[in-house]
């Protein structure tokens, strides 16, 4: 946290220092993206990404789409447009902040290509299928993604799951989830919550994300039951080995 002097933030292990979240999802030939977050030119350039078959928003709030400008240099290289996933409210929500990049493709992708595609319910990214359910963050909501036949599940900013999306998440090999800090939050998750969520999904392998400074990496890495790690930078998880 800019400015702050706590001890995980003045911390020398590098799993403490945190970008904003995004998560890339490879599945035979799909190379699928979660987000543009603030921090998605280094994200890309970690990652060696320079391609992508879609992107995927959440929700359109500034610490998941602010970094939308970093695509240009994938729509440069692909020479195309991306198809680009939301909600109507969060597409509309794009479109009025980043009105440029929903535009007709112009000459030497001088600005992001995005292709507008409402969600509406399951759909597919070449041979990757996306069933997306509604999450309560706050005051309004999220999308949730689970990709495949349950190999893998998306749920970043939730402080709420109704029925459907345990049913939904439920026995899925990967969750990556919502976990901010210790003390609850109004519209993100906490330990107790989602480790009760966890508990009611039964995930082969659960990894915690969003996480605040409240977590130092390895305290925290003690502290979790069997079967839930917290993320960190970089992680790459094969579905297949769980």
């Amino acid at each position: 946290m800019v400015g702050c002097d706590c001890e995980v933030c003045r911390s020398d292990d590098p799993r403490n220092r945190r970008r904003r979240v995004s998560i890339l999802v490879e599945h035979d030939g799909a190379v699928v993206l979660v987000d543009t977050s603030p921090d998605l030119r280094e994200q890309l350039l970690s990652a060696n990404v320079s391609r992508l078959s879609a992107v995927l928003y959440t929700h359109g709030h500034a610490g998941h789409s602010h970094g939308i400008d970093d695509l240009r240099p994938v729509n440069y290289h692909m020479n195309a447009a991306l198809d680009t996933f939301g909600t109507d409210e969060t597409l509309r929500s794009l479109q009025g902040r980043f009105s440029y990049a929903f535009g007709e493709p112009r000459s030497w992708w001088h600005s992001p290509s995005l292709r507008p595609k409402v969600i509406s319910g399951p759909f597919e990214v070449g041979a990757l299928k996306v069933t997306p359910f509604e999450q309560i963050h706050g005051r309004g909501t999220t999308i949730g993604f689970v990709f495949g036949e349950r190999e893998a599940a998306y749920s970043t900013d939730v402080n709420a799951l109704g029925d459907e999306a345990i049913e939904a998440l439920r026995g899925v090999r990967l969750w990556v989830v919502d976990c901010l800090g210790y003390k609850p939050h109004p519209s993100h998750a906490h330990l107790e919550i989602t480790l009760g969520w966890i508990e009611r999904v039964k995930p082969g392998l659960a990894v915690l994300t969003h996480m605040s400074h409240q977590f130092d990496y390895a305290r925290l890495s003690g502290e979790l039951p069997a079967g839930v790690v917290p993320g960190q930078d970089g992680l790459v998880i094969e579905t297949s080995t769980l």
